[in-house]
């Protein structure tokens, strides 16, 4: 029997071992996605006490926590720090097979040096010696450190300010790099109540008031223009799917007219609006070299009451089976005609869709780039030992898995990083499976290019940022 997250902990040949400890562990980390908040980074944050670090606006412990049985006070309310850790580890209990179990004991173990395993018996030994080893110095900016990380990409809207980015480049006593990544879903959401609102903000912010489809383009260009002259290169949009419903020009300003004067749109309104949308922004992004990531196939905020309660990100969206990949398909070639298809990264939260993406992206590679259209890491609900497996699997069978940009955070927690060392630990484990098995030859040259490649490598060459 292996002991409990030993050395070797999901290693299972010693090809994999051997490509972990001799590869893909001494590799730093490219956090390409995040949703970390810059100001903690540039203040520094320091923390009271673990819970601050793992239960505030975790909604992944939150779901589970409420699969316990655990009552919201001591999730969401006012129950104390104390209190809420105690209910987070007896939930723990019960992860079997969960990667919150792997994630939460790494994190005791790489940040906290705790050995041992947390349980509703032994929750208050944990609690003092992580809160220990916080009020000792153990602050937002050391858990990035210690973490080996050298860039952060945020996410940030296009009428932030960025001040928090300006002012961490300034700061020469911090050496990561901290960037803004562009994520203009609220520019895009016109449906939303408040979208009359945002459009003031944005006409603000960038100068250009906004009466026509045309002017809101010509608004964020000059916004992005902003942005890259702080260091953005990426962009990301939250989508319910990737669709396409190609409409004139005089159609989608008319569309918007509708819109302004605050009129209900149809769906099919609403569509030829996000494609045209999605379409001007995909050629500003071909146009300024930026990469462009699509995260679609999610139902949001299914639980009325608790969204009432709580507004968004509460844990209580889930997978949206239908996603239409002929029409990701057109909206790709709609760019791809023109010679204006960006950089793309490709992330479905239904895992069905694996297939589909890796044939929809060999269509549209091309030598501007090595594997310019990317299926992106498992992502949400996928980020687990079978979801990374099967992607990372599926990937190779249809594309080349030697070119993949590897894992990212997608996380608001500065303890998450361990989340690379569990992707890269699968990653040597599966590729390693293939050597022992016959199917790859044992040329550790080639597989140290592969292994560190996706590690970090290709993430660099990719992104194109300077380290």
């Amino acid at each position: 029997m292996k002991k409990f997250l030993d050395e070797d902990f999901l290693l299972d040949t010693e090809t994999a071992k051997k490509l972990y400890h001799e590869f893909a562990e001494i590799m730093p980390i490219l956090d390409y996605h995040c949703h970390i908040n810059p100001q903690e980074i540039y203040e520094d944050r320091k923390f009271d006490n673990i819970t601050q670090v793992w239960l505030g606006g975790d909604h992944y412990k939150w779901r589970q926590m409420r699969s316990n049985g655990v009552e919201e006070r001591y999730i969401t309310g006012d129950a104390t720090d104390r209190e809420k850790f105690q209910k987070w580890a007896e939930t723990l209990e019960m992860a079997i097979g969960n990667p919150l179990y792997h994630w939460s004991h790494l994190e005791l173990k790489r940040f906290f040096r705790y050995e041992g395993y947390l349980n509703g018996g032994n929750a208050e030994e944990v609690w003092n010696l992580c809160n220990e080893k916080l009020q000792g110095g153990l602050s937002a900016r050391k858990m990035i450190e210690m973490s080996n990380v050298t860039l952060i990409c945020t996410t940030d809207d296009p009428v932030d300010s960025l001040e928090w980015h300006k002012k961490i480049a300034e700061d020469d006593s911090f050496a990561v790099q901290v960037l803004p990544a562009w994520r203009p879903d609220k520019a895009m959401n016109l449906e939303k109540a408040d979208y009359l609102e945002y459009l003031d903000q944005l006409s603000e912010v960038s100068g250009v008031k906004v009466n026509r489809f045309a002017d809101l383009i010509e608004a964020l260009s000059k916004r992005m223009d902003f942005f890259a002259s702080c260091g953005c290169s990426v962009s990301d949009h939250g989508l319910e799917y990737v669709m396409y419903a190609p409409a004139s020009e005089e159609d989608v300003e008319t569309v918007f007219a509708k819109r302004l004067s605050g009129e209900t749109l149809t769906k099919e309104e609403e569509k030829k609006f996000k494609t045209a949308f999605m379409i001007a922004l995909g050629k500003e992004y071909h146009k300024k070299n930026w990469v462009m990531q699509l995260h679609y196939g999610v139902k949001r905020d299914n639980n009325g009451k608790i969204f009432g309660e709580l507004g968004p990100d509460a844990g209580i969206d889930s997978i949206n089976n239908f996603a239409p990949s002929s029409e990701m398909a057109d909206y790709l070639n709609a760019l791809a005609k023109t010679d204006e298809l960006p950089k793309t990264i490709l992330y479905s939260l239904n895992p069905v869709d694996n297939a589909a993406i890796g044939t929809i992206i060999g269509c549209f590679q091309d030598s501007s780039a090595v594997g310019k259209i990317q299926q992106g890491s498992a992502w949400w609900f996928n980020d687990h030992k079978t979801g990374m497996r099967d992607q990372m699997t599926s990937l190779a069978s249809l594309g080349l898995l030697g070119n993949f940009i590897g894992m990212l955070t997608d996380s608001r927690s500065f303890l998450s990083y361990t989340r690379h060392e569990y992707f890269r630990r699968i990653m040597c484990a599966l590729i390693g499976g293939w050597v022992e098995n016959g199917e790859y030859p044992a040329d550790y040259k080639v597989l140290e290019k592969i292994v560190k490649g996706i590690s970090y490598n290709n993430a660099v060459r990719y992104f194109g940022f300077s380290l």
